[in-house]
């Protein structure tokens, strides 16, 4: 599992890729957000919450943050143009989705957690885009969370026997995005502060796995 400030730089995630490309083995890298994009996610939803058009810069630094790392991380150009694609139509979603909120000057918990899923599923598009080989997998479709008491928490049943079918054969290196996961009605969860580790512990827990990093 790689944190925010191991995927937080263009020099970081370089590193990633020499660190992975060099084990043998089947791997699953779980990645973070970029470093302090979780942050400044929560602090522009809160701002639009608020009806502060400030918002606005806030997103558009998300947004710069994201085109620099993919402009120093991916050297073939046409490869360049293609994530860029893919990540600016995340972004499009996710201004939107912002945009909604500074309308209506509410932000729910379900809205929450989906923009801040935001953070995790673009930075393991660009990781895996990086990684040679590497297969892109989306954790909200196997890591599945139950309510208790206001809280989400995994449905290891359902969710280890997900993890199973989905890794199963298991690639060369898979790339997965912490912290999100999903309720059994699809809506995006997260595992809380610090849930990409948890990410990881549970792949490697339901896969038993030789060795948790």
């Amino acid at each position: 599992k790689f944190g925010g400030t191991s995927v937080g730089s263009v020099d970081s995630i370089l590193s990633v890729k020499k660190i992975v490309e060099a084990i043998e083995e089947p791997v699953i890298v779980v990645v973070s957000a970029l470093g302090g994009i979780t942050d400044k996610l929560l602090a522009t939803s809160s701002m639009a919450a608020k009806g502060d058009v400030g918002y606005e810069r806030e997103f558009s630094e998300i947004i710069t943050r994201h085109l620099d790392v993919i402009q120093g991380v991916i050297p073939d150009k046409m490869q360049r143009i293609e994530v860029q694609k893919k990540v600016m139509s995340l972004l499009d979603e996710l201004g939107n989705i912002f945009k909604g909120v500074y309308l209506i000057n509410d932000l729910s918990a379900k809205t929450s957690d989906t923009i801040v899923s935001y953070g995790e599923r673009i930075s393991s598009l660009i990781v895996s885009n990086v990684i040679e080989d590497a297969k892109l997998f989306d954790s909200r479709k196997f890591i599945k969370t139950l309510k208790q008491f206001n809280k989400h928490i995994v449905d290891f049943e359902q969710t280890n026997q997900l993890i199973k079918e989905t890794f199963n054969p298991l690639p060369k290196v898979s790339l997965v995005p912490g912290f999100i996961s999903s309720s059994k009605e699809g809506e995006v969860t997260n595992l809380g502060r610090g849930g990409s580790d948890y990410t990881a512990s549970i792949l490697a827990t339901a896969l038993n796995a030789r060795r948790l990093e």
